[in-house]
């Protein structure tokens, strides 16, 4: 084990590749939400993924309703909720796939010696959901899944840096003392504003979207987040956080 005291993780298309799948199972409800409010807007899977990659729903929700100028009530918003997260966790236990490389990289960490957590924006159900069909659950003691959803009162969401803090605490460590890895611009800034070294992954806008992507991908996080090193591939963490604590 090196310098960095431990390593905290995101899941979704970090971990496991789940946005697409999870985008896909809220794009109906969103499309009843702006029918109930009469708003002529309808979305895809893809077009909320674009527009919200890196928020949970109710984040998500805010988002809509600031964008097309309508207001939901509490309830009705932990109504939609509800049923989002029951859609997203059903298809994610069936479909999740890991990224590539994430088991044989957590296997060799164990073995170094480091301790892991997850810490995610998505609801805890959902998370758990994901790593247990992707086989990687027994790495994560479940008091070591952090959800900016479930773990805070009241929930939030990255960018906001409250569940990275909330985390390290609980862990009881500082968070200069860890490390990272996030995939997309809300996940690096809550990194960012925590004051955690991050490193971006960014092999699944290859995977998904292409070299283009990934490399637009690679230079935003460098530039915008901060990012103190680019994972193109899983296979090439030891030498990224071999980069992180060289600064530490």
């Amino acid at each position: 084990m090196g310098k960095v005291k431990y390593i905290l993780l995101d899941c979704d298309n970090t971990l496991a590749q789940s946005e697409h799948l999870a985008f896909e199972a809220c794009a109906d409800l969103t499309n009843e939400v702006m029918k109930i409010h009469n708003i002529d807007a309808k979305y895809t899977g893809a077009s909320l993924l674009e527009d919200f990659v890196g928020h949970n729903f109710r984040s998500m929700l805010r988002g809509l309703q600031k964008k097309h100028n309508f207001t939901m009530s509490d309830d009705e918003m932990d109504e939609f909720v509800g049923r989002e997260l029951a859609a997203v966790t059903a298809k994610l236990s069936e479909k999740a796939v890991e990224c590539p490389g994430v088991t044989k990289e957590l296997t060799l960490l164990k073995e170094l010696g480091y301790p892991m957590s997850v810490v995610s924006t998505s609801a805890k159900s959902r998370v758990v959901a994901s790593i247990k069909k992707i086989g990687i659950d027994h790495f994560f003691p479940d008091e070591h899944v952090y959800s900016a959803a479930s773990s805070l009162d009241p929930p939030s969401s990255k960018p906001d840096p409250a569940i990275y803090i909330h985390a390290c605490k609980e862990l009881g460590v500082q968070p200069h003392e860890c490390v990272t890895v996030e995939d997309s611009k809300s996940g690096a800034t809550a990194a960012m504003r925590a004051g955690i070294p991050c490193i971006a992954y960014v092999g699944i806008y290859g995977i998904e979207e292409g070299k283009e992507k990934m490399e637009q991908m690679a230079k935003l996080l460098t530039e915008e987040t901060k990012c103190v090193a680019v994972m193109y591939d899983w296979a090439e963490f030891q030498d990224c956080l071999k980069v992180v604590e060289s600064k530490l």
